[in-house]
């Protein structure tokens, strides 16, 4: 009898601490439904938010950010966790680009400065300061968005943003001189920067609503010291969903388009050689249903990497005579993915990657393995840019609980040289990565990477986090954070899983993931959560998710379909109105990851994961932090809106939703150093604090 009282104790106590004890603002209702396919009738009742200047929605807003700021701003004081992470986050290094005939990097020079462009000639010359995006607007927040030298290395263009917007304007600076040029252009998105003599091409897209959809791309050239209205339009299309992709090679040989038409999820190649006597742009390759990616020229011919009738990627070399007639330089590995390749003059380096495993590659141009490098798990390399002629490159490697650290590469005797030491205040090698496989159950193995303290006994009671991504092919490539370290050395567990959607296993294990297969990924995050407590590393009172974008989604999802698994679910700037995404921003350019509304089929599988549209009257379901930014112009913040609204009003919702709308940013957050440190604190902070709570 006393075990019985105390146990029926423990879970009064346990629910208090853990109920939605806050007074929300609440959401009112308005009717909407939409039919689809004659049959198929959809509520909408907050459809009224998509409208980001309704003033209930500003008080809803304002109401909803007091709260939660409060909470999460004591959560990371109790714990201490800005202090902690703004430690573990101070360390000396530098990720240095080349590029031309000069060395760039980011910085912060201060505490409250944004990150400002540095450049030098030298590597042992200290940098200085060219582009500093504090003095470009005293009111707006800054980012650099990206910058591209001139073949002469005689100019820098740099794209900026305002506020976290995705659309961007383009600025030039004399690298000789460090002066200005009054060139200044605007309703700039999605564009690369790709110098031609004297100037560069860049995309624009016509300027609408805040939100409405990306369409009606085109390709201008600018030349230098002109005005952008008289700029040249190179190429467009009267069908509004191509998107464009230009490259123009080393040698200034040949102009690059590649055109992808969503609707048909096909490729077409144009190519202009400038050597010919009347250059023109001709076709190359054309409706490629698998991708391929023309890097540079070498001797008249082409240098590619491609998926076509291919798992995992290899490198081919492309004769523009005879383009159909694709030779072999690299064979496809049978499961390491190509990420990325660097043509030199006479050989090749090829990164690839096997479960969060990077391996370094040299070829010569005959196919012959030169040199081979392993890494060790859960890191991941990057960089090796520079000219075709360098012979060292520099490279960096990193991984979740270790910040860059920088090298020399040999591109002759292959040799590695440790350019810059990378001091951190904690010892990493107290904390391990562990490699396991685990089963879904329809009997596929996943990966996961597990990060806890090297100590840390495994009782089934250890905070822990779930985070993965599994969605548009891309492969996770492991990148430092602070907040990883503080959450082990306080006795938490980090787990990332591989699901299925992502590239990590090549093509097929994308495919498996995507589309109407997209329960495959959601099914692969919530078989990670069963692993965890399984195996005791933790339980479901101790266990949280999280992810962003598309993982917002993922993690959202698993957690209205199995409620009982999580404790707390943190989804950031995620997808939840899924039936509604392509009306809005790129969601018209993802059809190939989600599916339309449009497909009778499409939908009924979109309707079966949507978020939003399967919360249920009677289920309590896990407390939540939603993250969003109020400029997010790839999931604009109103799909956290209606998701929050529906969860917060149901008699049944007896754990806490936050949310927290992020003011001047967009989807990729703040990007001031203290703002950066903040938000990773109270993510953090909330978390540990919130799974601490349920003891």
């Amino acid at each position: 009898m006393i075990k019985t009282t105390l146990l029926v104790f423990f879970i009064i106590v346990f629910n208090i601490a853990n109920s939605q004890e806050f007074n929300f603002p609440k959401a009112h209702k308005v009717n909407v439904t939409d039919t689809f396919f004659e049959k198929f009738v959809v509520h909408d009742e907050y459809r009224w938010m998509e409208n980001i200047n309704d003033t209930s929605l500003l008080n809803w807003i304002e109401g909803q950010n007091a709260i939660s700021q409060k909470e999460i701003h004591k959560a990371s004081i109790k714990n201490q966790a800005f202090n902690t992470i703004d430690k573990y986050a101070y360390t000396e290094f530098t990720r240095p680009i080349k590029m031309g005939q000069y060395y760039f990097t980011y910085a912060y020079y201060n505490n409250v400065s944004l990150p400002a462009l540095f450049y030098k000639r030298k590597l042992n010359l200290p940098s200085e300061l060219i582009v500093d995006p504090n003095y470009i607007s005293h009111k707006d927040q800054i980012r650099i968005r990206g910058y591209s030298v001139s073949k002469d290395s005689k100019y820098l263009a740099y794209q900026f943003s305002r506020n976290g917007s995705d659309w961007t304007e383009i600025k030039l600076v004399n690298l000789e001189n460090k002066n200005p040029l009054e060139d200044h252009l605007v309703d700039v998105k999605y564009s690369s920067i790709n110098w031609k003599g004297n100037g560069f091409f860049y995309s624009k897209y016509p300027k609408d609503d805040k939100f409405s959809p990306t369409k009606g791309e085109e390709i201008y050239y600018h030349e230098l010291r002109t005005n952008q209205d008289e700029d040249k339009l190179i190429f467009k299309r009267n069908n509004p969903n191509y998107q464009f992709n230009v490259n123009v090679t080393s040698d200034e040989q040949f102009l690059i388009l590649k055109e992808y038409n969503v609707a048909t999820d096909k490729s077409n190649i144009f190519i202009k050689d400038y050597h010919s006597t009347i250059p023109a742009l001709k076709p190359l390759l054309m409706n490629l249903k698998e991708d391929v990616d023309i890097i540079e020229s070498r001797n008249g011919k082409l240098i590619a990497s491609t998926m076509l009738n291919s798992k995992t990627g290899y490198v081919v070399e492309i004769d523009p005579s005879d383009p159909y007639n694709l030779k072999a330089i690299i064979p496809e590995y049978e499961k390491a993915v190509l990420l990325e390749i660097k043509p030199l003059n006479e050989k090749l380096i090829a990164i690839y990657q096997y479960n969060q495993r990077p391996i370094i590659t040299v070829y010569d141009y005959l196919g012959n393995l030169l040199y081979s490098l392993e890494m060790p798990v859960g890191h991941s390399v990057g960089g090796f840019n520079g000219n075709m002629d360098d012979k060292e490159l520099i490279f960096y490697l990193t991984a979740y609980t270790l910040p860059p650290v920088v090298f020399t590469f040999n591109t002759i005797d292959y040799k590695r040289t440790l350019l810059q030491h990378t001091s951190v205040t904690f010892d990493f090698n107290d904390i391990v990565t562990e490699e396991i496989q685990y089963y879904t159950e329809d009997s596929i193995q996943v990966p996961i990477f597990i990060i806890h303290h090297k100590d840390l006994e495994l009782n089934g009671n250890n905070p822990t986090i779930l985070k993965a991504y599994g969605g548009f092919g891309s492969i996770v490539q492991p990148q430092y954070d602070p907040g990883i370290i503080y959450f082990v050395k306080k006795g938490g567990v980090f787990a990332y899983a591989n699901i299925r959607g992502g590239g990590d296993n090549g093509y097929d294990w994308y495919e498996q993931g995507r589309g109407r297969n997209k329960q495959n990924a959601f099914d692969d995050f919530i078989a990670a959560a069963e692993f965890l407590i399984e195996n005791k590393y933790t339980n479901s009172t101790k266990l949280a998710s999280t992810g962003a974008s598309l993982a917002g989604l993922t993690a959202a999802a698993a957690a209205i379909q199995r409620p009982e698994l999580f404790n707390l679910v943190v989804p950031v700037v995620g997808v939840y109105d899924v039936i509604r995404k392509e009306k809005f921003t790129v969601g018209n350019l993802n059809i190939k990851e989600y599916g339309t509304v449009r497909d009778s089929l499409d939908f009924s599988n979109m309707l079966g994961y949507s978020p939003l549209h399967n919360i249920e009257a009677d289920v309590n379901y896990p407390g939540m932090l939603i993250l969003t930014s109020e400029n997010d112009e790839r999931v604009p913040p109103f799909h956290s809106y209606k998701f929050v609204a529906k969860l917060q009003n149901r008699e049944a919702q007896k754990n806490p939703i936050l949310l927290k709308v992020e003011k001047d940013s967009g989807h990729y957050g703040s990007i001031g150093w203290i703002t950066g440190i903040r938000e990773t604190a109270e993510f953090y902070g909330y978390i540990y604090k919130y799974l601490m709570d349920s003891d």
